[in-house]
């Protein structure tokens, strides 16, 4: 598993996708379109590896975390440590940045290696099934803002169109014209719900990876959720936990809700290309170096779609390419503020839940 190199990287994925829904006559077009761009990207060795910049990013993080398990021991049994617990979920955070990154093989060359980072840093240190997220994650990068086949677009807490409002039952629609105000709460709970979803994932499965990843999930379970009971009291135990994961649920929330929500919907057959459909689904957010840093080069979601395996650290100079590529072409390229983001998502998560019908492609 951690050596299989043949498995496709979501923009070869992306990329497929118009051969295998019967969209023939939309590959050539969309080739070109993208391939010029491309030509451009690789020009400035802008998909080539930054190893340095990654071995100073993971050196830091990992300092990070360690200096705040020391400190949550000197500290002892005080309720100050919820200020280490808070600082906990930022570094838990950086972390799944990280492991993002790795899942899209920006960090190391082979798969391995990034594999490797993957498991340790999302099964072990954020309790997240590696497997189950990437797999997740390669579809949305496949079928981008795809009602039907986005798996970050799903249903559950939330809705984001009006069908899946009016498929609800009635509480299910109550609550959904209401979705809007409950988004902030919710977002505390996503680390829990991550790894929930996690241990359920890899308990149904019976390869030998899920061995690997159970064994990582109960160490990081044992540490993450035990640990603090060795220092704490019960009471400061359990409010240290909660403090920590619904942090770092609501930051790591926060950080991809303006990435996609509120931007148009994909339709079987929009007649789009591939660096089209991309674009047009993806939100950036203006640039800023506390901004790129909150939220770990993902402000930057056109290029990072258009070029997964784009290292991070390339990524605003990427924009300087990608920005007037699109203003030549014709294509609209979203950028807002942090905070025009949020409103936009808002509106459009009250207006889905309302049952009104929202911006599509097709």
């Amino acid at each position: 598993m951690l050596g299989d190199d043949r498995r496709p990287t979501p923009a070869v994925v992306g990329v497929a996708w118009f051969v295998i829904t019967g969209e023939l006559d939309q590959v050539e077009p969309a080739r070109s379109e993208y391939a010029e761009l491309a030509r451009m990207v690789r020009a400035q060795g802008l998909l080539e590896r930054r190893r340095a910049y990654y071995v100073v990013k993971i050196g830091v993080v990992v300092g990070a975390l360690v200096v705040l398990a020391a400190l949550a021991v000197v500290v002892g049994d005080r309720w100050w440590n919820l200020a280490v617990a808070a600082g906990l979920a930022v570094v838990l955070a950086q972390l799944a940045f990280l492991g993002h990154d790795a899942g899209h093989r920006q960090i190391c060359a082979h798969r391995r290696g990034n594999d490797l980072i993957g498991f340790v840093v999302a099964d072990l240190l954020m309790g997240m099934s590696f497997t189950w997220w990437l797999a997740k994650h390669n579809r949305h990068h496949a079928y981008t803002n795809w009602l039907d086949k986005d798996p970050d677009l799903s249903p559950g807490a939330l809705v984001y169109s009006s069908s899946q409002a009016t498929a609800r039952g009635p509480v299910g629609r109550r609550f959904a014209r209401s979705q809007a105000l409950f988004v902030a709460p919710l977002l505390f709970l996503e680390g829990l719900n991550l790894e929930a979803a996690s241990a359920v994932a890899v308990a149904r499965r019976r390869d030998r990876g899920a061995v690997v990843e159970a064994v990582l999930l109960v160490a990081h379970a044992a540490v993450f959720f035990g640990g603090p009971f060795l220092v704490l009291s019960p009471v400061r135990a359990l409010a240290f936990i909660a403090v920590s994961q619904g942090l770092f649920g609501f930051y790591l929330g926060a950080t991809f809700l303006t990435n996609h929500v509120g931007m148009p919907t994909v339709a079987r057959g929009d007649g789009l290309g591939f660096l089209r459909r991309q674009v047009l689904t993806s939100r950036n957010l203006s640039p800023g170096a506390v901004v790129g840093f909150l939220f770990g080069g993902l402000d930057a979601q056109i290029e990072h779609h258009l070029f997964p395996s784009m290292p991070r650290a390339n990524l605003r100079r990427a924009r300087a390419l990608v920005r007037p590529f699109c203003d030549e072409h014709r294509i609209h390229y979203a950028e807002r503020s942090l905070v025009g983001a949020y409103v936009d998502v808002l509106r459009h998560l009250r207006t889905a839940g309302l049952g009104h019908s929202v911006t599509g492609l097709g």
